[in-house]
């Protein structure tokens, strides 16, 4: 029986698919709400299908199917066996750290420690914490609050009862309760375990409550000093409850999920809220294989959670819907309020992942990161060509005077300083930014063509519609503005104008094409700010020689090349002033700036 013979015969029913190649190895493992219509649309005319599954589909030899009882079993089976067999075709988990748990032993008289290692040996594990030092803080809180044992004895009640251990430092400093040598009681010491597991589980407040109760009615009855113990656990949790990040003390037990994609990479956060509290933030990245959908790449990443952390808090903030239900468990996508705010926050933890990240490819493989931004202008944008050769125009003036304009170049996402140009505006009169930008654009891509250089893939004009409409013009006068892809980028909200679109392109803040842009861009308002200031010093310079009657602006020009400054003009003698300009001009100087020392 053929693959499509077998995929005729698939059930209407929830379940689980892998497909084989001719080898024999699993390359794709898929999960379907009903199998039959899902596989099915593998199998479609190819030209339905986007370039990645084509490519898949041509090597599927062989199907494998599981039918389960529900989507959200069939999402978990999905992630199971990803994880296992690791296919080519599927999601990729980038999750190669061993992040820190902190375990509470199964033993009697239980440990509380930090691990990388999860092993499934009854102990009670907490976490995973995307931050050690935060693990390390909890650990020092829980040691402050209870004077549990740390060593690694045996212990059994037969050995205490016997006597055959003895108290160590700790218990002589007060750091352990010694319930090595019977000095507490077995219930004693798990009343203390059931506390750090409230307070690991994110009750907090529940624990100061507690601990309040407790210190009243050990104050009614006398026991000054178990009050005494009972105020400072109070005060250490207060404590770290005010230095947790606090959201909204009314507020259900939510868990958070949000992404930040860029391209077949998507950065994702999950956040855990209990009693009002962040108590869980952890960041994954997920690249996509066959062009999976933000939905489905929701659910792979809900799924992945899910198995890390248990199960699901009864309400689920997410940005969008996943491509999966879950039952019993109530999906938000928040428009305003609280709920809004927690999102925002999840997805800067999802979107300094991906900074950190593209920091790090930076530096280690700057070929690979700039081909990356290349390709995420390239889509971002909608162009044909990859941007290898980016321009970017900037003009600067100050009330009409001096007016120049500056055109940098980046070549493969970097700067090339080699390649940048200063222009004096030459036919503009006055402060007239259109015009000043049709000319510069129209001398610089003449100049190109009649020295057969090449020219760039993607021209950035800095400035909304109507500079980006006369750079155009230019472009059209010399027949290019069908060859190259032309954008504007106003500053206000840093949106992308494009010809003919009346509608501005918005990218994402945190998106490697948007920073790029406003690289280039204020790149481009540095340089040319820099050639203006120069020419308005020159001409400022120059027009206090102009000023002296006589004395025109060749002669001014010749003084400072020779002394290089009005200060040095100044201090010249007369025979010294007429070396350069001859005895008439020399006179006239020297008087002049005689008349003015007077």
């Amino acid at each position: 029986m053929n693959v499509r013979e077998k995929v005729s015969l698939l059930p209407h029913s929830p379940g689980v698919y892998r497909f084989f190649n001719g080898d024999g190895e699993v390359i794709y493992v898929g999960k379907a709400k009903d199998l039959h219509r899902r596989v099915s649309q593998y199998f479609r005319p190819p030209e339905s299908l986007d370039r990645k599954t084509r490519v898949m589909v041509s090597k599927i030899a062989d199907m494998m199917f599981a039918v389960v009882e529900s989507e959200e079993d069939a999402l978990l089976l999905e992630n199971n066996l990803i994880k296992k067999l690791q296919p080519r075709y599927n999601i990729l988990l980038k999750d190669s750290k061993t992040y820190p748990w902190i375990v509470i032993k199964k033993e009697p008289f239980p440990r509380v420690m930090l691990t990388r290692r999860l092993v499934k040996d009854g102990s009670r594990f907490f976490g995973p914490y995307s931050s050690a030092t935060y693990a390390h803080s909890m650990l020092d809180l829980i040691a402050s609050l209870y004077p549990l044992r740390n060593c690694k004895l045996r212990l059994s009640e037969e050995g205490i009862a016997a006597g055959k251990f003895k108290v160590c430092l700790n218990a002589h400093l007060g750091r352990c309760c010694a319930p090595c040598v019977g000095t507490t009681s077995k219930a004693a010491y798990d009343e203390m375990i059931a506390q750090i597991e409230t307070l690991l589980g994110g009750g907090v407040r529940g624990l100061i409550r507690e601990n309040k109760e407790k210190m009243a009615a050990a104050a009614a009855e006398l026991r000054f000093e178990d009050a005494q113990v009972y105020k400072e656990r109070v005060a250490l949790l207060e404590k770290h409850y005010s230095k947790s990040a606090i959201v909204n003390q009314t507020m259900n037990d939510t868990d958070i999920f949000s992404i930040v994609s860029e391209g077949e990479e998507h950065f994702c956060n999950f956040m855990r809220i209990r009693e009002g509290c962040v108590v869980q933030s952890f960041n994954m990245e997920l690249e996509a294989k066959i062009e999976e959908s933000p939905e489905e790449v929701l659910a792979a990443f809900i799924a992945e959670m899910i198995s890390k952390f248990g199960a699901l808090s009864k309400e689920v903030v997410v940005p969008f819907a996943p491509a999966a239900e879950f039952d019993g468990v109530d999906i938000v996508v928040p428009q305003r309020g609280a709920k809004l705010e927690l999102l925002k926050l999840s997805q800067k933890n999802a979107g300094a992942l991906k900074v950190e990240k593209y920091r790090h490819e930076e530096k280690v493989n700057p070929e690979e990161y700039n081909e990356k931004v290349m390709l995420a202008l390239q889509r971002d944008l909608g162009m044909r060509d990859l941007p290898q050769h980016i321009e970017c125009f900037d003009n600067s003036n100050i009330q009409g005077t001096n007016p120049v304009a500056s055109c940098v170049v980046f070549k493969n996402a970097r700067p090339s300083k080699k390649d940048y140009r200063h222009f004096n505006i030459k036919t503009v009169v006055g402060a007239n930014d259109y015009a000043s930008m049709k000319e510069v654009v129209n001398r610089r891509y003449s100049r190109l063509l009649a020295e057969g250089e090449p020219l760039p893939q993607l021209i950035v004009i800095d400035g909304g519609k109507g500079q980006l409409h006369f750079a155009l013009e230019a472009l059209r006068e010399l027949g290019l503005a069908d060859q190259l892809c032309v954008i504007g980028l106003a500053k206000r909200l840093e949106e992308v104008i494009r010809p003919g679109d009346p509608y501005p392109l918005f990218l994402d803040k945190n998106s490697s094409s948007l920073k790029v842009l406003m690289q280039i861009r204020d790149e481009a308002h540095r340089f040319g700010i820099t050639h203006h200031r120069a020419r308005r010093s020159k001409s400022q310079i120059g027009s206090q020689l102009a000023e002296i009657k006589g004395v025109g602006d060749v002669t001014a020009a010749k003084l400072l090349r020779h002394f290089k400054s009005v200060a040095k003009v100044k201090k010249a003698t007369l025979e010294e002033l007429e070396q350069v300009v001859g005895k008439s001009a020399a006179a006239r100087v020297r008087n002049h700036f005689d008349n003015e020392a007077q």
